[in-house]
């Protein structure tokens, strides 16, 4: 926590947010009114972060249009919530950047989509022309909490920023002027989401790992390449027992399907 609120990490995740911008969370503060707030109340800011008694606002619910239809619903924090969430994640991403799967590429340091189109090419040049497209289904809402603090405890000692951690997974959402606990899920929307996305979906690139498979992963797309439309199918089926059975989340089964990697797209690439 004290590397956390150290002056230049706040003031580095102070500017990040200002450049961001974006809508004010449940208490109607913009970005702009952040630097003014923090100069009247931040020792007292600070202080209940210190001794691990902060408690984060609730998100406000935002839903945002799919290009396919349907809705992506997103939390937006507070501005003073989304500098503590970003300060955090500052520290905290470095910690678990050595922990982190070779074929796992969004929102990584250094790492991109083009990146992991790269290497689904590379499988395919190698023969490995038949694809397993898994999507999880509403993934950022169903993210078991006692599964993520297990992983983070292996990684992170100091117990005040687990419990911090843990209060942001349980702030829950204002909808229609009514707040409702969140029990499952980490909203999607807050600077910490991406790096608490990446520590859930690394059992999953580990147990792939495990198992020999040619995959990357890109947030919860992940595509596994094989030889065969048979191995392929068995493929499916048994990395979505693992990921229902183990890591109790929900496979999408409408968009997760078996192909030639000629017939399917990759984060907006097709392979020809």
């Amino acid at each position: 926590m004290e590397q956390v609120l150290k002056r230049e990490n706040m003031l580095n995740a102070l500017k990040r947010v200002q450049r961001n911008g974006g809508a004010p969370g449940v208490d109607g503060m913009t970005v702009e009114e952040l630097p003014e707030h923090l100069k009247a109340h931040w020792p007292s800011i600070r202080r209940k972060l210190e001794e691990g008694r902060y408690q984060p606002s609730p998100v406000r619910r935002v839903e945002i249009a799919k290009p396919d239809g349907g809705v992506r619903q997103l939390g937006i924090p507070t501005v003073l919530d989304r500098l503590i969430q970003q300060a955090m994640q500052q520290e905290l991403s470095p910690l678990f950047e050595a922990t982190f799967s070779e074929h796992s590429y969004g929102f990584r340091p250094g790492r991109s989509a083009r990146g992991a189109v790269e290497e689904a090419r590379g499988y395919v040049e190698a023969g490995y022309s038949w694809v397993v497209d898994i999507d999880l289904e509403r993934f950022f809402d169903t993210v078991h909490h006692d599964r993520l603090m297990a992983r983070m405890k292996d990684v992170v000692e100091d117990k005040r920023v687990l419990r911090l951690v843990n209060a942001y997974l349980k702030a829950g959402v204002l909808d229609n002027g009514v707040v409702m606990e969140t029990e499952e899920g980490t909203p999607q929307g807050g600077p910490l989401s991406p790096l608490l996305s990446n520590i859930v979906l690394t059992e999953l690139d580990r147990k792939l790992e495990e198992r020999g498979h040619r995959f990357v992963r890109y947030a919860d797309d992940c595509n596994i390449y094989v030889q065969s439309e048979r191995a392929a199918q068995r493929v499916l089926a048994s990395t979505k027992r693992y990921v229902e059975g183990r890591m109790r989340l929900k496979v999408n089964e409408a968009k997760s399907a078996v192909g030639r990697a000629s017939d399917r797209q990759f984060l907006g690439f097709s392979f020809y």
